[in-house]
């Protein structure tokens, strides 16, 4: 028996004594966060919010499979937040969809969750109606037959391993109002535990075709905004449960096939949380980076792909930069690279490794780095 077939359901309960000191730490975590925060300038704080989302939209795909041009996700939710970002390129639609379902979470986080709110999320991960080569039910949920019932599996076909199956289609209604009705309320849960079972429950109903995942994550999102009662995202739970997703999958398992004392879920998340929260000091290292490199070069001219590169660059490139590579991300030739690279060596934004090997590669110059 899965959990949602228990008697009781969804009556959860857990041991308040075994999660205070982990609850204790993460608002006192997340408090100085939000402090330090608001010392920066602005454009600091966008460009935090600007990667702490980006990243959030990204790791949230990964966990399913997914992989989404960074460039693309930046650039769709800088041009929604009216952030003036140089070097921002077009987005697909399927991007701007899952963006727009992002930021509709955390940034209208104190808005009633709906039936017709979830189906304009879960539609917009699909704006063709298809996930891949399969067609699926959007805007509405799932209307699957007992013959043919809701299952999260894994494995290669024949091979494929059932972790749990969802609640038949005709308990959607109900098992949704309940859910929903208990999210919107206020209630004396506290906050962050809120967040925890409200993805739990939500993974559990399991109500749409495809994307029951991301928006799980999304909805997890909106609690923590509500929880830090701010729409400036400066941490990515997305990110840490992509870090972590074995665990993830295995604490998920272990709960469905349980009984309704969920405590040790909500250890993982709130540990997962915690360490969520204790990356953005990263964060805001690299953060404080870009801020100083713009700064010092901020009257040195840019062509819009040396701002693409560098922005990459600055963001954590992955391998070697070379010429070649800078044709093929930026769409030019290998002359026009390497004359944009020559370009920026003379206004010393860019230096030669010193390692050698077939193809020279280059590196940013750093202040005091």
């Amino acid at each position: 028996m899965y959990i949602h077939q228990l008697k009781g359901w969804p009556g959860f309960a857990w041991n308040k004594e075994e999660l205070h000191s982990l609850l204790t730490e993460i608002h006192s975590r997340t408090g100085r966060l939000l402090g330090k925060m608001e010392t920066l300038g602005f454009e600091l704080q966008d460009e935090a919010i600007l990667h702490t989302l980006t990243q959030d939209v990204i790791k949230s795909s990964e966990i399913e499979g997914e992989v989404l041009d960074e460039q693309q996700v930046r650039s769709s939710i800088a041009r929604r937040l009216g952030m003036d970002i140089a070097g921002l390129i077009p987005a697909d639609r399927h991007v701007d969809g899952v963006v727009e379902m992002m930021l509709d979470a955390t940034q209208h986080y104190d808005e009633s969750l709906t039936d017709d709110r979830l189906f304009g999320w879960q539609s917009a991960l699909f704006p063709g109606g298809r996930s891949g080569l399969h067609k699926v039910v959007t805007g509405a949920y799932r209307n699957n037959t007992k013959q043919d019932p809701m299952q999260v599996v894994s494995g290669a076909m024949g091979r494929k391993a059932v972790h749990f199956e969802a609640p038949a289609a005709e308990r959607l209604a109900s098992e949704m109002q309940q859910f929903i009705s208990w999210f919107n309320e206020e209630n004396k849960v506290d906050a962050i535990v809120k967040a925890a079972i409200a993805h739990l429950w939500f993974v559990t109903i399991h109500p749409f075709d495809d994307g029951n995942g991301r928006i799980a994550r999304a909805i997890t999102d909106m609690q923590l905004a509500r929880a830090d009662e701010t729409s400036q995202r400066f941490y990515s739970m997305s990110s840490q449960i992509r870090k972590e997703r074995k665990g993830y999958y295995e604490v998920l398992e272990a709960t469905q096939k349980g009984d309704l004392e969920i405590t040790e879920w909500l250890q993982w998340f709130m540990q997962c949380l915690l360490s969520a929260v204790k990356a953005t000091d990263e964060l805001l290292a690299d953060v404080l980076t870009k801020a100083k490199f713009w700064k010092q070069h901020g009257n040195t001219v840019f062509n819009d792909r040396q701002k693409q590169m560098v922005n990459k660059l600055l963001d954590g490139f992955d391998g070697k930069l070379n010429t070649s590579k800078w044709a093929k991300i930026t769409k030019s030739s290998p002359d026009t690279a390497l004359r944009d690279i020559q370009d920026l060596i003379e206004k010393k934004v860019l230096e030669k490794e010193a390692a050698g090997g077939r193809s020279t590669s280059y590196m940013l110059v750093i202040a005091g780095s």
